[in-house]
Parts: C-alpha cells; structure tokens; sequence
C-alpha cells in the first residue's frame, strides 16, 4: 500500500461510481465489476476489511491506505474503506488486435506511459477515436483510468472505442513488436514527426505530463518521434501531442 496524494477531483465530487462500505464493494469485486482503486483507513484491520482487501489485490485493483479523515470528508459511511468503480469497461488489447483483423487493417494503437490527467486520458480518447485507432492503451497502476472525468472529457468517444489496462507496459511493448507492430515513442529527443513514415501497424506512446516517456519505454521503443518546438516552452500538452502524432500517422495510413 501507499500513501496517496492530495483528493483528485473523482474524490471531492459525489458521484455514482462510489462505493461505500464493507459489503457493496465486496459483491462489486465478486461480481467483476472494473474498480480504479480502493482506499483503505489506516489502523487495525478486521478479518471482513483484510478480506475484501486481498480480493482487490487478487484482481489487481491499487489499494491506498489513508487517513480515516480522508474518508470522512468524501463520505461518512464508508466503515473503514471505499472503492471507485470505472466509469467504463475496459477491454483487452486482444479485442483490439482483432477489430483490427476485422476491418482488414494495419493495427492502429495508443499507449500512455504514466498519464495522471483525466482530461487529458479524455481528449486523447478522443482524438484516438476520430483519427480511426482501434484502441487505447493505459496502465493499471499510477496512471488515471476510465473515471467519470475522463469518461466526460472523451466527449462521447468511449462508446466507440476500446480501452484496455495493462499492469506491465514494458511487456505489452514486447507482445507488440512480436505482432510486427512498431512502437513510436514521443520524446523531445526523437526524429522530427514530419520525416518519418508510419505506414504498417503502429503504436504511439505518449508518456506523463511533464516526465515524459519513461526510460525503460523508451529503451523498448521502436523509434522516437519529436515535434518541432519554437517558443519559449519546451513541450506541449500531452494531448495536444498526441493530436499531432496520431494525424501525421493517419496521414501515411
């Protein structure tokens, strides 16, 4: 477990993707149902709490332990814990592959190393959707998820195309390549957008907000891809970027 930082906007505003309580979040890690993570009240465990707490880390679900003012301030009746279920289902990156088959297409992905923004995760999803990529690929662990926020920021688009959680980047890249499928990682340091050929199935990687791709992806990266800056500022927004990206690949599509 790990502390985590300060509410994020999913905390502070009530919404129906709440759990609260012992049993309701019990039935809805019985039942399957996709949760971005539970939160747990420091201090002495009961049988039932430790319970439900392996049946999260069993389904990979990131478990944070908190303050019980923490809790409080979200919600009164949470005995101890409370969980935030996805806004959408995720699919897999096999679903993918196969859409992907199906239109008798080069596949066509997104990768998002680290994204922590949920409007961001919601443009993206969007951008994706309209420049005909088969799917969207996030990860499970200190990266935003398919939140109401995101789900809203998309516009509309999760209802068009998929979104799967991995919980080792790295070693989807690997699947990937495999597949004949090359990984384009954006990083300052890369190739100039305009000069490279994305024809064949694809993969763009954009990384966090500020940090960028990780090393280790960018070490599993095919090629790495710059877009050209003349301004003061150093970067673009991670949206923005893959706005750009994901045209200029559509374009050699």
């Amino acid at each position: 477990m790990y502390d985590a930082p300060e509410p994020t906007e999913e905390e502070i505003v009530p919404n129906e993707n709440l759990l609260s309580g012992r049993n309701p979040i019990r039935e809805a890690l019985k039942s399957g149902r996709d949760i971005e993570k539970l939160m747990v009240a420091r201090g002495d465990l009961s049988g039932s709490a430790r319970e439900i707490i392996a049946m999260a880390k069993e389904r990979r679900v990131p478990v944070q332990e908190v303050d019980r003012a923490r809790l409080d301030a979200i919600t009164q009746n949470h005995q101890g814990m409370l969980a935030f279920a996805s806004a959408y289902q995720y699919h897999t990156v096999e679903d993918m592959l196969a859409l992907a088959k199906e239109r008798n297409e080069k596949p066509f992905l997104v990768i998002l190393d680290g994204v922590t923004d949920p409007h961001n995760l919601g443009a993206i999803i969007r951008t994706a959707e309209c420049a005909g990529a088969h799917g969207v690929i996030v990860q499970e662990r200190r990266a935003v998820g398919l939140t109401p926020a995101a789900v809203k920021a998309s516009a509309g688009a999760i209802e068009y195309i998929m979104v799967a959680r991995v919980m080792n980047l790295t070693a989807t890249l690997e699947e990937l390549k495999k597949l004949n499928i090359w990984i384009y990682a954006a990083d300052m340091g890369g190739e100039d957008y305009a000069t490279i050929d994305f024809k064949g199935g694809a993969a763009l990687v954009i990384g966090a907000e500020g940090e960028g791709v990780s090393r280790l992806v960018l070490e599993n990266s095919d090629k790495r891809v710059a877009l050209p800056v003349r301004g003061k500022l150093d970067s673009l927004n991670a949206s923005v970027a893959a706005g750009i990206l994901l045209y200029a690949m559509l374009r050699s599509r």
